[in-house]
């Protein structure tokens, strides 16, 4: 029999399924959770070759956590990352990293599309510290070269896949607008895709920030959000993370870590589903438009074949529908479950109108791209003919 250890890890593998050295404490196969907020040094030498880079180890929990740690280096494996850095969640991530990247007087480009308290925290708060942003249209070239200010525009940041209509970032025109204004940041938030459908590094992306409360976690059970990329810049976001105190807490770094070892499988299989929903909505005379980037009908239908392995677990479709007829249909759903997240093991489905955008009137949601008609499905593990069973019966309920 052949030695399998001996093969060359798959690209994003090892971060799943080992390629580290056995834990030290007690021989476990599964890494600890190490609970505790305080490390003790054995002497003051000791202390000293701490902090002079030395040696590595823990010193406050607010500076880091072996758990924590170990899911660290998994995630930047899978990413194909020098380094990267946990936090308490998602957006815990972002602010942190473009706290770290900007100071009064920057300029952010950021796409009209990419998520929705990102774009909001840019916009409404960064703004407070003079930090100027300029909003872009999703693959307009021109409008992204003319937004940049050389010298002064020192992040450029976008979503891809995003959310709710699964637009696709070409990610080497990013990367060439990047180029053209020298000390500018690229980062790309990549949740919707996973490390296992795209690596934003390989395109040359500076940063990739995740929200690993959906498919990297995936099970509906923790929040947590990651930054990968080079370690310099990485590092220094970790120290901030260190002052803002956004830290992971290591039951729910050891519950991430035990979603990694499934996440090749569950998004795989959530790709298969999504796409075979995503056909079979598309032929229903009920739907008014199916978004899937694995549709030939979708605008960035030629970027993601390119750019992606699989098209991702989530589906959005319009319905020949009003607001409340859109309603009984989500609320008919028997195998979904309307929930706001997505990614997890179990099929999740909203109507945004309602879920993300309440506080609006239907013309305010009209005016920023979300009918009411609007559904978002993210599928889970389910059988598709399962899933489709149950849009079936309650588009015709």
């Amino acid at each position: 029999m052949a030695n399998i250890r001996s093969k060359e890890p798959k690209p994003g593998t090892l971060a799943v399924h080992g390629g580290e050295p056995r834990n030290k404490a007690h021989d476990s196969v599964t890494t600890p959770i190490v609970w505790s907020a305080t490390y003790a040094f054995a002497d003051t030498a000791e202390i000293e070759r701490y902090f002079k880079g030395d040696i590595e180890r823990e010193e406050y929990g607010r500076y880091g956590n072996p758990t924590v740690r170990a899911a660290e280096k998994k995630l930047a494996a899978l990413e194909g990352a020098e380094d990267a850095a946990l936090f308490s969640s998602g957006m815990a991530a972002a602010t942190t990293a473009l706290f770290e990247l900007l100071k009064g007087g920057d300029h952010v480009v950021l796409t009209k599309d990419c998520y929705r308290r990102t774009r909001q925290f840019v916009t409404r708060f960064l703004s407070r510290l003079g930090i100027e942003s300029t909003l872009v249209e999703p693959g307009d070239e021109a409008a992204l070269r003319s937004a940049l200010r050389p010298g002064r525009t020192k992040v450029i940041l976008a979503e891809s896949p995003t959310n709710p209509y699964l637009r696709v970032a070409d990610l080497s025109l990013f990367a060439r607008a990047r180029d053209a204004c020298p000390g500018a940041n690229l980062i790309i938030d990549g949740t919707f895709a996973t490390p296992v459908n795209q690596r934003p590094l390989d395109e040359g992306v500076d940063l990739v920030i995740h929200s690993c409360t959906k498919y990297l976690g995936g099970h509906n059970d923790l929040l947590a959000g990651v930054v990968c990329g080079r370690s310099g810049l990485v590092q220094a976001i970790r120290d901030l993370r260190g002052v803002l105190g956004a830290v992971l807490d290591p039951q729910s770094a050891f519950l991430l870590i035990r979603g990694l070892k499934t996440l090749p499988l569950r998004v795989n299989r959530q790709n298969e589903t999504a796409l075979a929903v995503a056909r079979w909505l598309e032929q229903h005379p009920r739907v008014r438009q199916v978004f899937y980037p694995g549709l030939p009908s979708h605008p960035d239908h030629a970027i993601a074949r390119r750019q992606m392995r699989g098209f991702g677990g989530v589906v959005s479709f319009r319905l020949r529908a009003s607001a409340r007829e859109t309603s009984r249909v989500v609320d008919a759903c028997k195998l979904a479950t309307i929930a706001p997240s997505l990614g997890a093991a179990e099929t999740l489905i909203e109507q945004p109108a309602y879920m993300s955008y309440f506080e609006l009137t239907s013309e305010e949601r009209e005016a920023i791209g979300i009918y009411d008609d609007l559904v978002r499905l993210s599928v889970g593990l389910e059988d598709a003919e399962d899933v489709i069973a149950d849009l079936e019966q309650a588009l015709s309920a």
